[in-house]
């Protein structure tokens, strides 16, 4: 057996984040376990989507964050690890000159992520304790700039999409309504010959509100669970949600748009309930770090 440790930073529209995983060498296989997760509230989308670039401030803080990822890395020895950037560097006007700056400071090359390619990274996740091969589900993974949305079928993903309709931009009064209706259309033609589906949802927000809901990791939210914290979040201001709810104060307000798009998903695509794998992107990056450098299959 061997053992070694990979490392996947997501920076995000919300919130920039690194995962240090164990990855376990035993047979053929390659396993892996979480080791150390750390966030950090650095809200990139404010600036990108209202300003249309980094501003100075968080280029800053982003660097110091990297600085601190970069020596966290060093202390648990880790070998190899990714960074990848999605909605928010995605489509700003100073992003090659903030990777620049990242990478001359830092020694940390990021690498931005289409669309596409975050879907299909965050499909590399396990979702082998909740996902019946003869089932159909509805795979919905929501951010502060955008929402990734796939079909699981077969135990597998049959067509996936990348909607910019984020938590970070919903605040900002950024989505029109064509984008909304988008979503609309693309979920009703890929759900509608299916009798019963179920969702599957990932992001910060849908697991506080199951974490909240005080449920077994395997029991889902239903629809009416969710519209009833809907309410009653809603009613609260933002402050009375950190205190109240203990939330993180950048949790507070994308909560509640986190939650209009998940109920807004779960009655066109007529699901019930949604399960909540605490699965995402980073650790499909892992996957990926995993498959990169050996051929050897591996599970979870």
């Amino acid at each position: 057996m061997k053992i070694e440790k990979f490392a996947a930073i997501d920076i995000g529209s919300n919130a920039v984040r690194i995962l240090i995983a164990n990855v376990i060498h035993q047979n053929g296989y390659a396993t892996y376990q979480k080791n150390a997760l750390v966030r950090v509230p650095i809200r990139l989308g404010e600036d990108a989507f209202v300003l249309n670039k980094i501003s100075p401030y968080n280029i800053r803080r982003l660097v110091k964050a990297m600085k601190a990822f970069d020596l966290l890395m060093q202390v648990h020895e880790v070998k190899k690890f990714a960074a990848y950037a999605t909605s928010a560097l995605r489509s700003v006007s100073n992003r090659n000159d903030t990777i620049e700056q990242v990478l001359n400071e830092t020694g940390i090359q990021i690498q931005i992520i289409s669309g596409k390619k975050e879907a299909e990274v965050i499909s590399r996740t396990s979702f082998s304790n909740f996902i019946n091969p003869e089932k159909i589900y509805l795979y919905v993974d929501v951010g502060g700039g955008s929402t990734e949305i796939s079909v699981y079928k077969n135990g597998m993903i049959s067509d996936s999409k990348s909607f910019k309709v984020g938590t970070v931009r919903l605040i900002n009064h950024l989505v029109e309504k064509d984008l909304w209706d988008k979503m609309k259309t693309w979920i009703i033609t890929h759900t509608r010959k299916y009798k019963k589906l179920d969702i599957l949802g990932t992001g910060g927000n849908i697991n506080k509100l199951h974490k909240l809901a005080n449920l077994p990791e395997s029991k889902p939210i239903s629809y009416l669970k969710l519209y009833s914290f809907y309410q009653e979040l809603n009613a609260l201001s933002y402050a009375q949600r950190i205190i109240q709810y203990r939330l993180n104060p950048d949790r507070s307000d994308v909560i509640i748009p986190a939650m209009q798009i998940y109920m807004n998903v779960l009655k066109w695509s007529k699901a019930k309930a949604i399960y909540v794998p605490k699965t995402g992107l980073s650790d499909g990056m892992i996957k990926e770090l995993i498959l990169s450098e050996s051929t050897n299959s591996f599970q979870l």
